[in-house]
């Protein structure tokens, strides 16, 4: 799946391109006096490969949740267990990224991907979960020891397969598709095999597929995983070469002791692991989590699929570096939704050659700041659909 999605992916089609410049010169405004709105349209109608491109609508935000292992190390203050209970508060449509997916109209699908504790009971995609609560909790039957033979098949289908989405935006879904329950410390060994790293990025690309057919437009990425920003750190140093220091962040907010510790964990990680940034699968088994994996599968089935992604916030554009790693062509398909807090954001999207579209200081993650960017895309190729020419305005150019 891995190979038939990275061969799909093609580069933009530069005569969309060309096609969207000329009509950018043609439109009732002085041109280029809408900045960077300008080059997004233009990127997306080379990615559409058609003058305009389709409006991004109805969007689908996508939100991955896994535990990590690390966490044991002391890098977050959170419990773990906040994880499976935040998947219930968006479930029942009290998060943050609920109530700006409501103001944008857009769906809310969470996946889990690798969740250490059992979760609440919800709708869920599984028919098997739906029917069997325990399931819902650990589908698999897995145990975070468990040996590698007792791990799902990476090629299997997944539940996500299984059923033909709603996209409902007053109704939130889960995923059951768990990998196995939390990642390995990955201070200690590998925090995940290069099977599980690949199961994980095809869970991704089925969630992106299953999304598209549904009808959505656009994509945007979420996350939901404590601890999670010390495995994008090390993936933004692995990728960029980036010094930890200048990678790494204090995620939801830690003491500047914690914070030269979880420094030393994420360059102890590297230095133990030296993962090879033109071995994207092995960068993510190495050093990365469930959810970063899913999410670059998420892009890469959004950038064979010629659909726009928002990346959200350090975890969406440390996955982007992965996805970028298989398919260069794939960030064709990116849009930066916002500049996050995070210092190994602004690592990730000067790497990868993207601007953010707002910047408001968030570090929140869960898919909130990408939601607040929509407008500002949808925006964007509004323009080309609906504004007038000069000529058929009857607007004297100068």
């Amino acid at each position: 799946m891995l190979e038939t999605t990275i061969a799909a992916i093609r580069p933009a089609d530069e005569g969309a391109m060309a096609a969207a410049r000329e009509l950018h010169g043609r439109l009732t405004k002085p041109a280029g006096s809408l900045g960077l709105l300008e080059e997004l349209s233009v990127r997306l109608a080379g990615l559409a490969g058609a003058c305009p491109p389709p409006l991004p609508e109805p969007a689908a935000v996508a939100i991955f949740a896994g535990d990590h292992g690390v966490h044991a190390q002391g890098v977050s203050p959170w419990p773990q267990e906040v994880t499976g209970q935040m998947i219930g508060n968006f479930l029942a449509g009290g998060a943050v990224v609920n109530a700006f997916a409501r103001q944008a109209g857009a769906s809310v699908t969470v996946v889990d991907v690798g969740v250490a504790t059992p979760l609440p009971t919800g709708p869920v995609a599984d028919p098997a979960a739906a029917s069997d609560p325990a399931a819902a909790s650990d589908p698999a039957g897995l145990d975070p020891a468990a040996p590698e033979s007792a791990l799902p098949d990476p090629t299997r289908p997944d539940p996500a397969g299984r059923d033909a989405t709603v996209l409902d935006p007053a109704v939130p879904r889960l995923v059951v598709a768990s990998v196995r329950r939390g990642t390995r410390d990955l201070t200690v060994t590998a925090a995940l095999t290069r099977d599980e790293a690949l199961a994980a990025v095809q869970t991704g690309i089925r969630i992106a597929d299953e999304l598209i057919d549904a009808g959505a437009g656009i994509l945007l990425t979420g996350d939901m995983g404590i601890g999670n920003t010390t495995p994008a750190a090390a993936l933004i140093a692995a990728f960029t070469g980036a010094d930890p220091l200048d990678a790494t962040g204090r995620g939801t907010g830690i003491d500047d002791p914690t914070y030269a510790h979880k420094v030393a964990v994420v360059r102890a990680a590297l230095v133990r692991h030296a993962p090879d940034p033109t071995d994207p699968l092995g960068v993510l088994a190495a050093v990365g989590g469930l959810e970063h994996a899913a999410l670059a599968g998420l892009i890469l089935g959004a950038a064979a699929r010629r659909t726009p992604v928002l990346l959200d916030g350090v975890i969406a554009v440390s996955a982007a570096l992965a996805a970028a790693a298989f398919a260069p062509a794939a960030v064709g398909a990116m849009v930066a939704g916002h500049r996050s807090a995070e210092p190994g954001a602004t690592v990730a999207l000067r790497h990868l050659g993207l601007d953010p579209l707002i910047d408001l200081g968030l570090r929140l993650g869960e898919g909130t700041g990408a939601l607040l960017a929509l407008p500002v895309v949808t925006g964007a190729v509004r323009v080309l659909h609906e504004v007038a020419t000069f000529d058929s305005a009857g607007v004297a150019e100068k």
